[in-house]
């Protein structure tokens, strides 16, 4: 069930990238040219498979042939794109996560299972130093298990380029699947940046809700380069990414002993369990405990700090853990 739910949202993803491509163009497109874009864009898609999503959405009246001068997006096809545009802007990274949260399935004591991973996809020359940065990592990160994912190899639906490498690390919200997986009902809230000052977390200073919006936070953090990683572990001082989620109080004991069978199996981060009025700044209301986690993200926002261009996917798809090793 839950690799037929990832399969359908990896379909879907794909003809609506396919509408995309039509209707930013102003000609009829065939199944070669839309193949090569979407490979263009990471979607290891063959021009064989490309006809047969072209002819579901001749059907459904989305796109139009126009003999062998290729397709075009109709009316109903541009009112479904941006349908689909607003569905996305209305919660689709919360609907993602709570995705996700139904695929983990990670058991700590046995370590095995599925994990939530993150994705970067970096350039080939700068393996070794991305190698290097994560055996600096000693902090602020889930976790120090990764995958490597050769170039014209793909994960999660993403086929890796040539010249690339694409790297996988261990994503929070696993925290919150595995929570979840144990009966723990868990609210996943904010995404934010939090201070660090003499080596301790001290508040968040900014943050973005998950509701409502269609780009993950931790991306947006990431592209506005507004982390100091390094820095924090360095001179002790400085910004990181960290996500936000509360808990009921009355679950507290069992989040307690999850989160250590977790901290067992290699996967770490959680910063406080904060029962009081606020936690890190942020309100708390009475019965609920809050509980910040530092972003798995951290790694990739560490490796742009150094000068090594990423493209950062948050919460890209879920992989066995056995698959990851320790760097």
């Amino acid at each position: 069930m839950g690799k037929r739910a990832d399969k359908n949202f990896e379909t879907k993803r794909k003809l609506l990238e396919i509408l995309r491509i039509l209707g930013e163009s102003d000609m009829p497109l065939g199944a070669r040219a839309i193949s090569v874009e979407l490979q263009r864009r990471g979607f290891n898609i063959k021009e064989r498979t490309v006809r047969y999503h072209l002819s579901f959405l001749d059907a459904m009246g989305f796109t139009k042939k126009h003999g062998k001068k290729g397709r075009t997006i109709t009316e109903q096809g541009l009112r479904e794109l941006e349908e689909a545009s607003l569905e996305e802007r209305l919660g689709s990274v919360k609907a993602r996560i709570e995705e996700l949260i139904f695929l983990t399935t990670f058991d700590p004591l046995r370590r095995e299972g599925n994990v939530i991973v993150n994705v970067a996809l970096i350039d080939k020359r700068d393996f070794e130093k991305i190698v290097g940065l994560f055996e600096e990592l000693s902090a602020y990160v889930v976790s120090h298990y990764v995958k490597v994912i050769d170039e014209k190899e793909r994960v999660g639906g993403l086929h890796v380029p040539p010249g690339k490498v694409a790297v996988a690390n261990i994503c929070s919200i696993t925290i919150d699947g595995v929570l979840v997986k144990n009966g723990i009902p868990v609210e996943v809230r904010y995404s934010g940046i939090v201070q660090i000052s003499s080596g301790k977390p001290q508040r968040f200073i900014d943050v973005i809700s998950y509701e409502g919006t269609s780009v993950d936070p931790t991306k947006v953090f990431v592209s506005r380069k507004i982390t100091s990683v390094c820095d924090a572990l360095a001179k002790g001082t400085g910004r990181v990414i960290a996500n936000y989620r509360e808990i009921p109080a009355i679950a507290l004991e069992s989040a307690a002993k999850v989160i250590k069978s977790l901290k067992a199996a290699g996967i770490t981060g959680v910063i406080t369990f904060g029962t009081g009025l606020s936690v890190l700044g942020v309100p708390l209301l009475r019965g609920r405990v809050g509980i910040p986690v530092y972003a798995g993200v951290n790694a990739f926002a560490a490796a742009e700090e150094r000068g090594i261009k990423t493209e950062t996917l948050p919460m890209h798809t879920v992989m066995p853990f056995k698959e990851l090793k320790m760097l």
